[in-house]
């Protein structure tokens, strides 16, 4: 037992006096791997994040150094063994090291300050299940919160402090799996018109009344004119007297005296007029994603492009256009809405070139609402009234009681326009087979034949189905 244990303290002893011999001679150990460096083969992965700086040990001393893209890192040598790495942006780049006699290669991976998106969201939601990853091109949002308001806050925290898209994969209780939604939209106009005109025009025939030629007109309507105007005189006096009536326009009433040579042109007129118009586009959009209905045409405008004058023609649209985007957020539908009306508007239009280019009309709105599925809203008030009222007077003879009636004209019109959306968003969900609706095979008579009723139209004509016992 002695001698076992005195050749254990020899083997021991031994040990450490090799160990001691080592050191003394200049022999050390290899250097440790450089800090949050891992080997992957012949190249190196270092992690840092972005807005953060990290020094890079080298066991050689460091002669020249690359770099793929200094956006998104930066390197420094500040040592014969150091680098310092800056992180800037999120990405992968690499970095060649060359020393005397070796070379090596790194993946500098620079992510997202991810932590310190993460307990933001975690002060400003306690006890939410937010998980925050960054994959290539966005960063990710997942885990389960307790509400919509929850979900859709933390995708604009997240919007707002992240530099990339932000995709939120947030689930909420009792949601909906849909990422459809169909929008069913309709749109009401109704444009009332009025106009009441009043005007006397009074005139002598072309021979004249007591050889005189004579015509009182305000001049706001049409009135006849007089030509090719001939008298003769003998002594002084006219014996004969001819000349021309030109008409324009009638009007509404006309009265000409041959035997006096009197004549008198009324406009008395009173109009009124309703247009109804009525569209109801459907559109499916996927959720996040922006889709568009144009129910109209489109107009050519010339333009003149470059020095040498070259006449191009661009086309412009008009009519009923709606874009939409919605955005799924558990069982409620959040929409950014722009609805337009357009029309041709010819009268404040111009001419170029000898065409005749019309304005355009315009009635948009633009929204923001939350809906859950089947709910309904309505844009209204896009009311567009417009009232004129013009008159015309001879002076003096205007102001002559009873009579001075005949010296006047007026017009009065109105024009209003009212216009209303209605939007209904719904979620899309795939038909069962024995939910699949029966498609129509019969037509119904969309004219009524005579002696059937008073009514030139049925009121619901279109499709109806065939009868239980097959189509007649």
């Amino acid at each position: 037992m002695k001698m076992c244990a005195s050749r254990a303290g020899m083997r021991l002893g031994l040990t450490l006096l090799l160990a001691a011999a080592a050191s003394t001679n200049g022999l050390a150990q290899a250097p440790a791997a450089p800090p949050q460096a891992i080997q992957a083969g012949a190249t190196q992965r270092v992690l840092l994040t972005a807005g953060r700086s990290l020094v890079l040990p080298t066991d050689f001393n460091v002669t020249r150094i690359a770099i793929t893209n200094p956006d998104v890192a930066d390197a420094t040598v500040v040592a014969p063994r150091e680098i310092l790495i800056d992180g800037k942006t999120a990405g992968t780049i690499s970095l060649i090291v060359w020393g005397d006699a070796q070379r090596t290669q790194y993946d500098l991976v620079v992510e997202q300050p991810i932590a310190t998106l993460q307990q933001q969201l975690q002060a400003l939601f306690p006890g939410e299940a937010i998980q925050v990853t960054v994959s290539d091109g966005a960063t990710v949002l997942s885990g389960e919160v307790s509400s919509t308001n929850v979900m859709l806050r933390a995708a604009e925290i997240a919007q707002a402090s992240a530099a990339r898209a932000v995709i939120n994969m947030l689930q909420v209780p009792g949601g909906s799996e849909s990422q459809q939604v169909l929008l069913q939209v309709r749109f009401a106009e109704v444009n009332r018109r009025a106009l009441r005109e009043l005007g006397v025009s009074m005139f002598t025939s072309g021979n004249g009344v007591f050889n005189t030629w004579g015509r009182a007109t305000t001049g706001q309507f049409s009135a006849p004119d007089f030509s090719s105007m001939e008298s003769t005189k003998v002594d002084d006096d006219v014996v004969s007297q001819s000349g021309t009536l030109n008409f324009g326009d009638f009007l509404n009433l006309f009265f000409l005296n041959a035997k006096y040579d009197v004549g008198a042109l009324i406009r008395a007129l009173q109009q009124s007029g309703q247009f109804q118009s009525l569209a109801e586009p459907n559109l499916i959009a996927y959720n996040g994603q922006e889709a568009s209905f144009l129910a109209g045409g489109e107009f050519p405008v010339p333009v003149v492009q470059g020095a040498t004058g070259t006449v191009s023609i661009v086309f412009k649209e008009f009519g009923i256009r709606l874009v939409f985007t919605p955005t799924i957020a558990g069982d409620v539908i959040r929409l950014k809405v722009a609805p337009e009306v357009s029309a041709l508007d010819f009268a404040n239009g111009v001419t170029l070139g000898g065409f005749r280019i019309p304005a355009l009309t315009t009635r948009r709105a633009s929204t923001d609402v939350e809906l859950r599925d089947g709910q309904s809203f309505a844009i209204a008030g896009l009311l567009n009234n417009i009232s004129q009222d013009d008159a015309a007077n001879i002076p003096f003879l205007s102001k002559i009681p009873i009579i001075g009636y005949l010296f006047r004209s007026k017009a009065e019109r109105s024009d209003q326009t009212e216009l209303m959306v209605l939007i209904t968003p719904r979620l899309v969900e795939p038909l069962d087979p024995d939910e699949v609706p029966p498609l129509p095979t019969r037509f119904r008579p969309f004219l009524t034949p005579e002696g059937d009723s008073g009514q030139g139209f049925e009121g619901s004509g279109g499709l109806v189905d065939a009868p239980a016992g097959g189509a007649q």
